[in-house]
C-alpha cells in the first residue's frame, strides 16, 4: 500500500505540471520579444487595446496630422485613442502621462516636447509595465520599444544643399533653430551643418522653439543685426512662416529664401502661392499611421525595429510650376 500510495502522489504531480503548461500555453498570454521589443509581451487584438496619445502641441499643424493618423489608424481596426496635449509644455506632458499610467491605457504613443524632459515619464510607463513608442522626437533615456520619425540629419542636409544649388557656395545663411534640446532640433541642425560649414557662410543660429510668432520676433532681430542675408533655413514650416511675415514686413521677402522643415499644409499653401520657397515635408500622418502599425507587432510578438524611418521629401516652388 505504501508503494502504491508514492506512485499516486508522483503521477499527481505530474499531472498539476502538465495541466500548468497546458494553461500558459492555451491562454498564448506571453510572447518572447526580439530586436528592440525585448522582453515578454501580453497579446492583444486590437480591439482590445486602448492607446494613451501625448503629442508636444495640437496648435501646431503638423501634430494635428500626425494625431489624426494615429487615431484614424486606431479607430478603423476598434482600437481606443486617449490623446493628450501638452502644449509645448514638459510639466503639463508629464502630468498628462502620469493621468493616463493611472488609467491603465495598453501603451502610450509619446510625441516628445523635450527629449531630455520626458525621461521621468518614460521611466514611470517602464515602472509600470506600459510599454512606449516615441513619436518624431526621441527620449533621452528610459526603455523605449521603437522611434518612428523622418531622418532628421538627412532633411537638414536636403535643405543646406537645397540653397547651396540656388543660392551659390558662401551664401550668407542664417538657422532658425526649435526647442533646445529637442531631437529633431539636434538632428536637423546636425544635417544642416553638415554641408553648410563647408559651402556656406552661417552668420548666426538663434532659437524659435518651433513656435511660429517666436520665428517672426526672431526674424526681425536677425535682420536687425544682419543687412546681407541671402538665406533661412527653418528648422520647422511655422518658424518660416513667421519670418516670412517678418521679411514681407522689411519689404524683403523677394530678396531672401527661407526653406522650412515638415511639409505642413499651410506651408505647402506657401510654397504654392510664391512665398516659401521650399520645404522638407515629412509625412505626419504617415508617421502616426506607422505608430499604431508598431502596436499592433507589438502585440502580436512581431519584431518590433528599434528605429523605423518615416518618409521624406522636398517640396519647392519650382515643383509646384
Amino acid at each position: 500500500m505504501k508503494r502504491f500510495g508514492l506512485k499516486k502522489q508522483l503521477l499527481l504531480m505530474v499531472t498539476m505540471i502538465f495541466a500548468f503548461i497546458l494553461t500558459a500555453c492555451g491562454n498564448a498570454a506571453r510572447l518572447e520579444g526580439e530586436g528592440g521589443d525585448e522582453g515578454e509581451t501580453e497579446e492583444l487584438a486590437p480591439e482590445d487595446i486602448t492607446i494613451g496619445l501625448s503629442v508636444s502641441t495640437l496648435n501646431n499643424p503638423f501634430f494635428g496630422q500626425l494625431e489624426k493618423g494615429v487615431v484614424e489608424t486606431a479607430e478603423e481596426q476598434g482600437s481606443t485613442v486617449q490623446t493628450v496635449d501638452a502644449q509645448d509644455d514638459t510639466a503639463t506632458q508629464i502630468n498628462d502621462i502620469d493621468d493616463l499610467i493611472q488609467q491603465d491605457v495598453d501603451i502610450l504613443l509619446i510625441n516628445p516636447v523635450d527629449s531630455d524632459s520626458i525621461v521621468p515619464a518614460v521611466e514611470s510607463a517602464n515602472d509600470a509595465n506600459i510599454p512606449v513608442i516615441t513619436l518624431d522626437r526621441s527620449s533621452s533615456d528610459g526603455e523605449v520599444i521603437t522611434l518612428i520619425a523622418s531622418d532628421n540629419v538627412e532633411g537638414g542636409e536636403m535643405a543646406a544643399k537645397y540653397i547651396v544649388d540656388s543660392v551659390g557656395e558662401d551664401a550668407n545663411v542664417v538657422q532658425i533653430e526649435g526647442v533646445p534640446g529637442a531631437s529633431a532640433t539636434n538632428e536637423r541642425g546636425e544635417g544642416f551643418n553638415n554641408v553648410a560649414e563647408d559651402q556656406l557662410n552661417v552668420l548666426e543660429s538663434q532659437s524659435g522653439n518651433f513656435n511660429r510668432s517666436e520665428g517672426l520676433d526672431v526674424m526681425e532681430n536677425l535682420l536687425q543685426s544682419h543687412s546681407d542675408i541671402d538665406a533661412v533655413f527653418s528648422q520647422n514650416d511655422e518658424m518660416a512662416l513667421g519670418a516670412i511675415e517678418a521679411l514681407e514686413s522689411a519689404g524683403l521677402d523677394d530678396d531672401v529664401m527661407v526653406i522650412g522643415f515638415d511639409g505642413n499644409d499651410d506651408a505647402i499653401q506657401s510654397v504654392e502661392d510664391g512665398d516659401l520657397d521650399g520645404t522638407v515635408a515629412q509625412q505626419p500622418y504617415d508617421m502616426g499611421e506607422l505608430g499604431v502599425e508598431a502596436v499592433y507587432d507589438h502585440f502580436s510578438g512581431e519584431t518590433v525595429e528599434e528605429e523605423i524611418s518615416s518618409p521624406l521629401e522636398l517640396v519647392t516652388a519650382e515643383d509646384e510650376d
